[in-house]
């Protein structure tokens, strides 16, 4: 398949739960899903956009989110003392690549509960055959990125909605922070979400934080469960989304068999069309820069953690504009 050549997504082969199947786009033994896009003429183009040299790192604190959501922890971090105090070491244990700004791999959700990206199988992903996070840290990830600022779209139009609540995006409503943002969306791209919840979350006090940690109770806005979704977010050919809440989409989802793949987007986005997502990015200042400078476009680097089998990844992003 060439990847300047991709099928909209009703030209896609219908499957179960009348979604629609990505596989096999880049061949049946395919691990990197849609990061097939970062082709080496697409990166020359994206380093262009870096023209003022500033410099967005994109990763929050690894202890940011604490208590950790989804029943994840919080990393402890130990200082050595070594050689009679000439020289340190330190040790970072208790670590779960997903619980700050961090990278879901296609190794994360399954489409069916059974079949992962691809038709891979989880003996494919626990023995680290498949869509494991190191397919991607091999390659590396560079690309153009966009930025879409939901919230500041949304308060223009008189909408001051909390982060914190099942507030879910509409399709219009994407469509509303693209056309503000002035950017057409091209193959390949890395699409940014400003959501505002990551800077919301970090103004709570501890009770809240400690309320929002169990799956259950969490409350987020984000993307909305529709078909109508997917279909818009695979009609851009964009090799990964990214956003500063817990999930991109929004929270919590409907597992209800009925709803199924739709109501929890995850088994769409990473089982079905191989995209990469990213969630709890720190995105606040980049969007404050867009706003200041009217660009939305960037170049965007990122190297996911090298581990072999790996599920997830710190994000490891920088912006450069």
């Amino acid at each position: 398949m060439k990847t300047d050549n991709l099928p909209t997504y009703d030209a896609l082969p219908a499957v179960e739960g009348s979604a629609r199947s990505g596989w096999g786009l880049f061949g049946n033994e395919d691990c990197v899903g849609l990061m097939n896009l970062l082709t080496p003429e697409r990166i020359a183009a994206a380093a262009k956009l870096v023209r003022r040299g500033a410099v967005f790192s994109l990763n929050a604190p690894l202890d940011a989110v604490s208590p950790a959501m989804f029943a994840r922890g919080v990393p402890r971090h130990t200082v050595l003392t070594v050689a009679k105090g000439r020289s340190t070491d330190d040790i970072i244990d208790n670590l779960y690549p997903q619980a700050s700004s961090q990278w879901d791999s296609l190794a994360h959700v399954s489409f069916d509960f059974k079949r992962f990206y691809n038709g891979a199988t989880l003996d494919d992903i626990v023995t680290g055959r498949r869509n494991t996070i190191d397919h991607w840290a091999r390659r590396g990830i560079a690309g153009r990125a966009v930025l879409l600022d939901i919230q500041r779209t949304l308060a223009e139009d008189g909408d001051t909605y909390d982060p914190g609540t099942s507030r879910a995006f509409t399709v219009a409503e994407l469509e509303r922070a693209r056309e503000r943002s002035g950017i057409t969306f091209a193959s390949g791209d890395l699409i940014l979400l400003h959501t505002g919840f990551f800077k919301w979350y970090l103004a709570q006090d501890t009770a809240k934080k400690v309320a929002l940690a169990p799956r259950d109770s969490l409350r987020a806005a984000g993307i909305e469960h529709t078909e109508a979704m997917a279909r818009y977010l695979w009609n851009t050919h964009a090799c990964a989304i990214i956003s500063d809440n817990p999930a991109i989409e929004v929270w919590p989802p409907d597992h209800s068999q009925q709803a199924w793949p739709f109501g929890f987007m995850h088994h769409m986005l990473i089982g079905q069309f191989g995209v990469a997502l990213g969630e709890l990015w720190w995105l606040h200042d980049l969007a404050a820069d867009c706003e200041a400078d009217n660009v939305y476009e960037m170049l965007l680097t990122s190297a996911p953690l090298n581990m072999p089998g790996g599920i997830g990844s710190p994000a490891n992003a920088l912006a450069l504009k």
